[in-house]
């Protein structure tokens, strides 16, 4: 019985055109449920911003244990390579070379004539052999190229060194029967395709692409690209249904656990349909519950491979801090988890001359009316003023601080708890923002929680700040 791989496309379709947008963390923590989910393959976006998406590619080869993480890569050496330097680290790497094989794409989109395409593709896949075993060439638009255009692509990609071919059929105007008449006519044609793992990717245009990744199947296609949450494309859920009740009838299965797709699949459409306010700094996503927990007997390493799991990129010099606080706290407790190691990281690690000083605040609120905020800071001597509404105080005063500063940074993650205990109970806020990619954290406390997250806002703020204007 043949094995069908599922590639999931949820992380790579987000954006504008699918109507959704992802956050970082979210990101993260959608790879880690379809690796729980076991999908073969999860599959990123390309490198648009080297520092920002390398840190992401980083973060998601980290986080996922048994799919493949897939990147496409640029088509050049100098592409090749960035990805790479960022995806090595990954249990199972696939590097994607994607190109448009239809003359219109390849014209006005890859700006490259046939046999300058061709050329490309040969250089690029076999840049990527010599540095990964696994290598995708997935052919954009392929249902309408020419015939013996298409036919020489996948030839040279395979002559090349590519272990996976992807049919692309971009424009989603073929009936079931057609596509696996079309995926036959390249089996017939191209011998050396039967050596290789054939995949396909369907538009869902005509509301057909589940039927015509069957057709494919029933073909003899061993991968299928589908989405958790689907926009345009095979649907995850349906596509694994299907084969769980009638893989028989195709002599195959696919890995992905059945028990857990409706759940999981539920999850990641939770997580991209949550509406998120234009203006308010939280982000409604998924809050991951973290297994770290550490004692006094765990090495410096062992630490700051916590510290870095939890998102950290820290300086030599911050983690000898870190290791050296962690210290003294773990003497007094017996285990020291994810909210005190972030406490820990936010006091001990980039501390920094303030650019940005809390004067005074007004906080209004009450059931019956809007939360409001009117924030003054210091920079420089000169005191800014920000005044805004939110959705409750604390959302009030970080969107004043947002307009004070003109930037908006996203918020990671945001924590609240009492650290002693009485009227007069002290309250402890830790704020993480994320800013090209890397995080920051800060700490604030007070007697007034709202004080509390405003400082420790601040704080994280600073760091940024500080950061940007000695690089």
């Amino acid at each position: 019985m043949r094995n069908i791989s599922i590639t999931d496309i949820t992380i790579r379709q987000s954006g504008k055109a699918a109507g959704y947008s992802l956050s970082f963390r979210e990101k993260i923590e959608l790879a880690k449920l379809l690796d729980r989910l076991g999908v073969s393959v999860i599959e990123l976006h390309p490198v648009e911003n080297e520092k920002i998406d390398s840190l992401l590619i980083k973060s998601v080869a980290s986080a996922v244990k048994e799919s493949a993480v897939s990147v496409p890569v640029a088509l050049s050496e100098q592409g090749v390579a960035v990805v790479w330097n960022a995806l090595r680290e990954a249990r199972r790497p696939r590097l994607q070379v994607a190109a448009p094989v239809s003359a219109v794409q390849m014209e006005y989109l890859a700006g490259k004539k046939p046999d300058a395409m061709l050329q490309a593709i040969d250089e690029t896949i076999r840049a990527c052999r010599a540095r990964c075993s696994d290598v995708e060439f997935a052919a954009l638009d392929a249902t309408r190229a020419d015939a013996a255009f298409i036919r020489q692509a996948i030839t040279a990609a395979i002559e090349a060194g590519a272990t996976c071919v992807r049919v692309c059929d971009a424009a989603g105007a073929m009936l079931p029967g057609e596509f696996g008449a079309f995926l036959e006519g390249l089996y017939a044609d191209i011998p050396a395709l039967k050596t290789v793992a054939l995949g396909v990717a369907c538009s869902n245009e005509l509301s057909m692409a589940d039927a015509c990744a069957l057709a494919a199947i029933g073909a003899g296609a061993a991968q299928v690209s589908a989405a958790a949450y689907c926009v345009q494309s095979v649907s995850l859920e349906n596509i694994v249904k299907i084969l769980s009740a009638r893989g028989a009838s195709f002599d195959c299965a696919c890995g992905v656990k059945t028990t857990q797709l409706r759940r999981i699949t539920g999850q990641i459409a939770w997580m991209c349909q949550t509406g998120r306010s234009k203006t308010s700094p939280f982000d409604s996503g998924v809050q991951p519950e973290s297994g770290v927990y550490l004692t006094a007997h765990d090495s410096p390493e062992a630490v700051l491979k916590a510290v870095a799991a939890l998102g950290y990129d820290l300086s030599e010099e911050d983690g000898v801090k870190v290791c050296e606080a962690f210290g003294r706290i773990a003497e007094k407790k017996q285990t020291v988890g994810a909210k005190e190691l972030d406490a820990i990281v936010a006091s001990a690690a980039l501390q920094v001359p303030p650019t940005y000083r809390l004067e005074n605040y007004v906080i209004n609120t009450g059931n019956t009316i809007s939360a409001s905020a009117h924030m003054k800071l210091a920079k420089n001597g000169q005191i800014l003023e920000g005044i805004s509404l939110g959705d409750g105080p604390i959302d009030a005063a970080f969107i004043a601080i947002e307009q004070i500063v003109g930037r908006h940074y996203e918020l990671d993650d945001f924590q609240i708890q009492a650290v002693t205990e009485g009227r007069e109970a002290m309250g402890e806020s830790v704020v993480k923002l994320r800013s090209a990619g890397k995080l920051y954290s800060g700490r604030g406390i007070s007697t007034d929680i709202v004080g509390a997250s405003i400082r420790a806002y601040l704080s994280a703020l600073n760091k940024i700040v500080y950061e940007e204007t000695v690089n």
